[in-house]
């Protein structure tokens, strides 16, 4: 049994992964900014909370696999308090830490009609730390993933994915208004 929840804690925190980088995407790309009249802002801004939800299940069921598997000594605290853990600290820590990030995200997000945009938008650029962590502590966690050809390249895609959004996002800022599907 304890192998099914290994793979089953490995699988959605590679599900987990694919869904956080299209979230990053969407953000990166400006989620509501970049629509097109097929795609109006709020569809576009829709689908990126959606994807943000979805993720969030995937990841919960991920940690929870982790900690209820019981091959590892892994605690629930080893979840949020990071570099604590017995097993493998370094790499347990920094998903703790993307973890604490993420949490101060969705936390700030639902509250976010009651606090000043500038406090939520300062926050949720906690994102472009969160993601790279979270990749960071899957590449440390799955050392023999190497042996598997598809793992990685489903590792570079994401990255390649996220650099590319963030790259466009970037130059399209200098460029003007209509690269990002409308006007400000």
């Amino acid at each position: 049994m304890s192998s099914a929840v290994w793979y089953f804690s490995r699988a959605t925190g590679l599900v987990s992964l694919v869904l956080f980088t299209g979230v990053v995407v969407l953000g990166a790309l400006g989620a509501g900014r970049f629509a097109t009249r097929e795609w109006p802002r709020f569809a576009v801004a829709a689908v990126h909370r959606n994807l943000a939800l979805t993720s969030l299940a995937f990841l919960a069921a991920h940690i929870a696999s982790a900690v209820l598997d019981g091959y590892v000594s892994l605690s629930w605290l080893d979840v949020v308090l990071p570099f604590g853990s017995a097993y493998r600290p370094l790499w347990v820590g920094l998903g703790a830490v993307a973890l604490d990030l993420l949490l101060a995200i969705v936390v700030t997000s639902l509250v976010r009609t009651r606090i000043p945009p500038r406090v939520w938008r300062a926050v949720h650029w906690l994102a472009y730390l969160c993601w790279p962590v979270a990749l960071v502590h899957g590449f440390g966690m799955a050392e023999n993933d190497a042996a598997h050809g598809w793992i990685v390249a489903l590792d570079v895609l994401c990255v390649l994915a996220a650099l590319g959004a963030v790259a466009y996002r970037a130059g399209a800022k200098h460029a003007g208004p209509e690269l990002l599907g409308g006007t400000r």
